[in-house]
């Protein structure tokens, strides 16, 4: 039975997000398995929790594990309005990069509006940056970088050369952020990404 003090109000932020399996990433380059934002942000999730454990565990961090893979599962929620721009795109010069920024950000606080409002201020802890630690956006940045370069590797083992310039600059990347934790997630997990099923299941 439904509680008389609780006001429902009619949302339409939970459809909004259920179209994040409708975007595809990497929209110029040829794909074997196609990937989506939903799929990835589960992805990235998964990683920025390892990456968080492994600085807790192996390198004297305090960080809050559990919280930063759900702000990551968050992290693209944008994109249901936006879509996914192109990397190149993106990033083809800083006026370019600074103004589509400012687009992201209108489109999480719209998406925050549409949240009820008595859940409005949780979600956007979730959704807005601002409200994240240095600690927390540096764990999510670096797992959705992993993340694309796990996609790099999957595809170039699949025999798609379309990804050798991306792996090569996300390589770049990821060296240049000198982290403990992500080397070590680079060192312990990523190498078998580029294995069969059959090599991965051999005891």
């Amino acid at each position: 039975m439904k509680d008389p003090t609780v006001n429902t109000t009619p949302s339409h932020f939970f459809a909004h997000l259920a179209r994040m399996k409708l975007i595809s990433r990497w929209p110029l380059m040829r794909n074997v398995c196609q990937e989506n934002v939903q799929e990835h942000s589960l992805q990235v999730a998964m990683v920025a929790h390892a990456l968080a454990l492994i600085r807790n565990h192996h390198f004297g961090g305090a960080l809050n594990a559990e919280r930063i893979a759900t702000q990551a599962l968050f992290h693209d929620v944008s994109e249901v309005l936006t879509g996914d721009l192109p990397t190149p795109v993106k990033y083809y010069n800083p006026a370019i990069q600074q103004e589509y920024k400012k687009i992201e950000q209108i489109a999480e606080q719209k998406l925050i509006e549409m949240a009820p409002a008595e859940l409005r201020d949780d979600y956007a802890r979730l959704i807005d940056n601002s409200y994240h630690s240095e600690d927390e956006k540096f764990i999510i940045k670096a797992a959705d970088v992993v993340c694309a370069y796990l996609k790099t590797l999957e595809e170039l083992s699949a025999g798609n050369k379309e990804f050798e310039l991306a792996k090569k600059r996300l390589d770049k990347i990821l060296k240049d952020y000198h982290s403990p934790e992500v080397n070590y997630f680079l060192e312990a997990y990523v190498p078998s990404f580029s294995l069969s099923l059959d090599e991965i299941t051999q005891e």
